[in-house]
């Protein structure tokens, strides 16, 4: 493939996503979900993987395209010797099956179109066999079936529809593909006129809900559409990410499917909702989290499929060359039987956060909460293998350590809020809370490097560290944090955006996985928010403002930048990068108002970052 991640496009229907190319073409779509097998791969591989191709005959790329504002209905134009022509390509999020709608519009003059859909199943392994039936054109391989709607003769040859047509100024033709698993009774497609309508309503009726008004109104409202277009309607589970194996390094093996629900991401999408008045939202993902793990909740992982399903054996396809020669591609992930002890914490938050919001409980929550509490009591002292998931031995990471001292402080603070009397349990709780905070402060904190760091006794920077004052711990003119910020912005950038940390420590790669990777854009907005925090508003307004540069020509942000070659890395468009330019926005907007928990600041924990400020001293 010639095309480079940030030269895709998202449409979605909150079941599943499509990548749309530059050129017209959409190189990835899953059928009948996001973590389904691929019928369209191209994006691994090349057009022999499954593509559908749409555009003027000639140029290549586009002229220019754009979402309609306030949707993510797709415009893409072109411009050509001849004439101009628009592609408007969706997904219809109330439709009765997953369905593609692709409509050609004649702007100026006559454009000569071409269109090949070659759908190509099991992630562009199988060659479906092709028929007609009721007036469309069937494509079926296994139980999957694919039913395509054309205004235009379509030929069949090679395992693939190919046609040529002419569109003037004012005509209009229409295509429509739509998901069906074999032997469904046949249902019509909806005409692409109401298709369209029903997209665009969606989508503005959802996004006029937001309550951010500030700076960077359009900005947010992007982001906030892509990480509505990355939850899962039919349960409320939240993805990482819509494509898998989008390399961290081009030519590398770090390679991963992120196709589903991380606890701890969604965390962070739901932050973002919870700031910017989408309650739903969060109620959406604490029922399905509910139900996925009320019956052993002391078993929870840290992520999921979207259906809840906890076995996602990680596995390669080795018929498929990956993107830029980036191999191997994987599907599913071995990360899911990772112990990562940050996550008790992490949901303990969001289940607060939302409750602060005016969530109401919900049945047995209470009982998800004591036994996520109950965890972290028996296991914060034990190493784990981190937020970042490393394939290596397991340490104390402080981030995890934090994130235990959180779980027991939102404990602590339910149990305040209901007016309970000074108990036991209340007092056996505040006691632990000081306990591991003493603990981050004594063994976290590195006196040599001037900086709280990855693990206890290491040397080794991790911007996971910046979100202590977010999270209450410590308040941001702490000494300690200061000096760690100064520490972070200085040691682990890469030409001013920020590493995760630093892969590679003599020659040898401390998370287990071989290769480098790029600066990841979540921390960069991260160190954005510290260098507010600490009072450096001008820096942090730069720098956030070159961050919102690197977003492609549709505000898509990946996982992960190159600076050197202006490249994105990783899989797209990237929850987390989303949520952290949403968390920037509000912090910068409030200036020096604390609005709320996500904006930054501990006092807006409920109070807490007094009381904090004196157990870690």
């Amino acid at each position: 493939m010639t095309q480079h991640i940030e030269d895709y496009a998202l449409i979605g229907d909150l079941r599943t996503a499509a990548m749309v190319s530059v050129d017209g073409g959409i190189d990835w779509l899953s059928l009948p979900r996001f973590d389904s097998p691929a019928v369209y791969a191209a994006l691994l591989g090349d057009a022999r993987h499954g593509q559908w191709s749409l555009a003027p005959v000639g140029p290549d790329r586009c002229s220019r395209r754009r979402y309609r504002t306030g949707t993510l209905v797709l415009e893409t134009e072109w411009t050509t010797g001849d004439g101009a022509v628009r592609v408007t390509d969706l997904m219809v999020p109330d439709s009765s099956a997953p369905m593609v709608v692709r409509i050609v519009d004649g702007l100026v003059g006559t454009v000569a179109m071409r269109t090949r859909i070659a759908p190509r199943m099991n992630y562009g392994k199988n060659i479906p066999t092709l028929r007609s039936a009721h007036g469309d054109l069937v494509a079926t391989a296994g139980g999957d079936e694919l039913w395509v709607t054309s205004d235009v003769e379509l030929s069949t040859a090679d395992g693939s529809w190919t046609g040529a047509f002419i569109v003037n100024a004012g005509e209009r033709v229409s295509f429509t593909l739509s998901y069906a698993a074999a032997g469904e009774p046949y249902r019509p497609a909806p005409d692409a006129e109401s298709a369209l309508a029903a997209t665009d309503t969606f989508w503005t009726e959802w996004i006029s809900r937001s309550t951010y008004t500030g700076p960077w109104e359009t900005e947010v409202s992007q982001s906030l559409i892509i990480l509505k277009a990355l939850t899962y309607a039919p349960t409320g589970s939240i993805l990482a990410a819509a494509t898998t194996s989008l390399p961290e390094q081009l030519g590398g093996s770090r390679n991963w499917d992120y196709r589903y629900s991380w606890l701890r991401d969604a965390t962070f999408t739901l932050q973002a909702f919870l700031a910017t008045g989408y309650l739903e939202e969060a109620e959406a993902w604490r029922d399905w989290l509910m139900r996925t793990v009320i019956d052993d909740p002391a078993d929870m992982q840290i992520m999921y499929a979207v259906d809840g399903t906890g076995d996602l054996p990680e596995q390669t396809l080795d018929w498929l060359p990956g993107h830029a020669g980036s191999t191997p591609v994987r599907v599913g992930n071995s990360a899911a039987t990772q112990q990562q002890n940050d996550v008790w914490g992490e949901v303990l938050d969001i289940l607060s956060a939302a409750r602060d919001a005016g969530l109401p409980d919900a049945a047995d929550q209470e009982k998800l909460e004591r036994a996520l509490l109950d965890q972290i009591e028996s296991q914060w002292q034990d190493p784990d293998n981190g937020l970042w998931e490393v394939r290596g031995p397991r340490r104390h990471f402080v981030h995890s350590k934090l994130l235990a001292w959180v779980g027991v402080d939102r404990a602590v603070r339910s149990l305040e809020d209901h007016g309970t009397e000074e108990t036991h349990q209340l007092r056996r709780l505040r006691a632990l809370r000081r306990t591991i905070a003493r603990e981050i402060s004594e063994r976290g904190y590195h006196p040599g490097r001037g900086a709280f760091t990855q693990s206890y006794g290491s040397p080794r920077l991790d911007a996971a560290v910046l979100l202590m004052p977010r999270y209450g711990f410590l308040s941001w003119d702490d000494a300690r944090m200061v000096s760690t910020v100064d520490a972070i912005e200085r040691d682990l950038s890469d030409h001013g955006l920020v590493l995760r940390y630093a892969v590679s420590d003599d020659g040898h790669n401390v998370d287990g996985v071989p290769g480098s990777e790029g600066a990841f854009l979540a921390t960069s907005f991260w160190l954005a928010d510290a260098l507010h925090g600490v009072g450096r508003s001008d820096e942090a307004t730069e720098l956030f403002e070159r961050l919102l540069s690197l977003r492609n020509d549709v505000g898509l942000l990946s996982e992960e930048y190159d600076p050197r070659t202006g490249r994105h890395l990783g899989n797209t468009p990237q929850a987390f990068s989303h949520a952290g330019l949403i968390s920037t926005a509000l912090t910068l907007s409030a200036a020096n108002t604390s609005v709320s928990s996500f904006a930054g600041a501990p006092e807006a924990l409920g109070g807490q970052g007094a009381e904090t400020r004196t157990a870690v001293a």
